[in-house]
């Protein structure tokens, strides 16, 4: 069993560490979060109080962080990875950040000898509590069979997709067609609701249909119910719906339903519905309307 270094215990990180320890590896951890370290701790993990201390004797880092700033300055920075890990190590990045990051990254580990590969995850917190996620990697062959077993505890599915940088390029493109598969979903669901249409019987009716998705079932019911719990918060869609604009910008590739989600997003956001699941884009028709969908 491996010995692996764990940074980013936070919604996802944490069930995922878990997972690890549960399947018999040996993981030393850090996050910011003391609580949620001692937790992963209480379950066999060493809590580290550094990332010197974490990295120690680890020939694999996995990071699970907020956004492309956080892995840059974890893995680059003073104190960071990169600083402590032993060459030949491998970074296995699976924060969901902009591909232009990864790869500048990548670039500056290669420089120490040091492999990585990017690994997002989909599925939010129940898939990473089960195991079940669905990982998306960017990265050398030779890399992504070393991480495999690790992807298998973890997830239900881990594809390559193709080099460095395109694990993050296809979770943005997941992240896109998420997005908007659940504001479809609201609207179509307020169209029932207004029209004089029992909404909870409509998608009853049309969810094993073409119309059908895992996301109108993950994302139906907490809407009919009320209950906006994060699973996937807003803010954390709002973060990739912006690297995916922005890769968008890069790329020259229009994104106009993207960015007509986004704006959506920035209304629930500025009216605190920041740390709510995103099938809180509900709210977004219901504020529009005055008329609440539920059982």
């Amino acid at each position: 069993m491996k010995r692996i270094c764990f940074i980013g215990l936070g919604i996802m990180g944490k069930p995922m560490a878990k997972n690890l320890i549960k399947a018999g590896h040996s993981l030393q951890v850090f996050d910011l979060v003391k609580p949620a370290v001692e937790e992963v701790a209480a379950c066999g993990a060493k809590g580290c109080s550094s990332i010197k201390e974490a990295v120690e004797g680890c020939d694999t880092i996995i990071t699970m962080l907020p956004n492309s700033p956080h892995v840059k300055t974890v893995v680059l920075g003073q104190g960071g990875v990169a600083e402590f890990a032993q060459r030949g190590s491998l970074v296995i990045d699976m924060s969901s950040i902009a591909p232009g990051a990864s790869k500048e990254i990548h670039t500056e580990l290669v420089k120490k000898g040091i492999r990585m590969i990017d690994a997002p995850v989909s599925g939010g917190e129940p898939k990473a509590i089960d195991g079940s996620l669905a990982i998306m990697v960017g990265g050398d062959q030779a890399d992504f069979e070393e991480a495999k077993p690790l992807f298998e505890i973890m997830g239900s599915s881990a594809i390559l997709v193709g080099p460095i940088g395109s694990g993050n390029t296809c979770k943005l493109t997941n992240q896109i067609i998420v997005a908007v598969n659940i504001a479809a979903l609201s609207e179509g669901l307020m169209l029932a609701e207004r029209a004089g249409a029992d909404a909870e019987k409509v998608f009853n009716a049309i969810k094993s249909g073409l119309a059908g998705s895992t996301v109108m079932n993950a994302k139906a019911p907490m809407m009919l119910d009320g209950n906006f719990k994060p699973g996937f918060k807003i803010d954390l869609h709002i973060k990739d719906l912006t690297n995916a604009l922005e890769t968008g910008y890069a790329t020259t590739t229009p994104l106009p339903l993207t960015a007509e989600v986004m704006q959506m997003m920035q209304v629930l956001k500025a009216d605190g519905e920041g740390q709510s699941d995103h099938s809180a884009l509900m709210k977004y028709y219901e504020k529009l309307t005055g008329t609440e969908v539920r059982k």
